[in-house]
């Protein structure tokens, strides 16, 4: 008898929940992939700017939603890909991990805030290889256009899978899609320098009770020193590419160490 071929396996999340457009985008994107399985284990709520969070303070429960599609009762995307690659893939991990399709950008610093990008972090800590894929948005458009978004992580996903994945151990790939392209090329960047303020907005209840909340920043950015030479991912993204950019989990700041040791001695 002929071997069969081995499925491609695909670990699919989000911090957008389960219910988001873009994760189902993503998800109908995929499951048009010859010889590829789908498993998608996504937030039950929004978790945006949850960041590389656990949750250690409750019991979580997986909840099905549809074949092999799953919702974590209140996880995070790190709960999500911990526990699916500890419950649901025991013996045999994913072939990849894909985190997204977020609504809205995540770049630059705002990488340290994103779920999205938590999801693919989880996945590399687990030698799992992953990306965080994002479309850049206008929010006053509640609907969103991810067809350049699946256009891209479908011809991402078959370059992984025929060939390899291109980052070392660590590493995962952020993606950012630019909005209002129906083509565009991607190009290789670092993550840029995001200038950052303060939008907060305060509001009172009828009882005269204050509260907050906080909005949303533009993306203004500027060139990091000694990177003239280099496209960062927000340049990318105003000259309408398609930003792909290598992310290390690895923060130290190696540079300044022999400057910490001179001033602690």
């Amino acid at each position: 008898m002929p071997l069969m071929k081995k499925r491609y396996r695909i670990l699919v999340t989000n911090d957008d929940g389960y219910e988001a457009k873009g994760l189902l985008a993503l998800v109908s994107a995929l499951r048009e992939l010859e010889g590829v399985d789908v498993t998608v284990v996504a937030p039950a709520n929004e978790k945006s700017a949850c960041g590389h969070s656990l949750t250690l303070v409750r019991p979580l429960r997986f909840i099905s939603v549809g074949d092999d599609f799953f919702k974590l009762d209140d996880g995070t995307p790190s709960d999500c890909v911990y526990l699916a690659l500890h419950s649901m893939f025991e013996g045999q991990k994913p072939d990849l991990l894909i985190s997204g399709i977020n609504r809205g950008s995540n770049m630059g610093e705002d990488i340290t805030y994103s779920g999205t990008a938590a999801g693919a972090m989880e996945g590399v800590l687990h030698d799992v290889p992953s990306i965080a894929i994002s479309q850049v948005m206008d929010f006053t458009n509640p609907e969103g256009d991810f067809t350049l978004a699946k256009k891209t992580i479908k011809e991402l996903v078959l370059k992984i899978k025929e060939g390899n994945f291109p980052l070392p151990h660590r590493e995962f790939l952020n993606v950012n899609i630019p909005s209002d392209v129906e083509d565009a090329k991607m190009v290789v960047t670092y993550a840029g320098y995001r200038c950052y303020g303060n939008d907060a907005h305060l509001h009172r209840n009828p009882r005269g009770e204050e509260h907050y909340w906080l909005g949303l920043h533009p993306l203004e950015f500027k060139k990091r020193e000694g990177k003239e030479d280099m496209m960062s991912d927000y340049e990318a993204i105003e000259e309408g590419h398609i930003s792909l950019t290598p992310i290390m989990l690895d923060l130290s700041a190696y540079k300044s160490i022999n400057s910490l040791k001179e001033w602690i001695e």
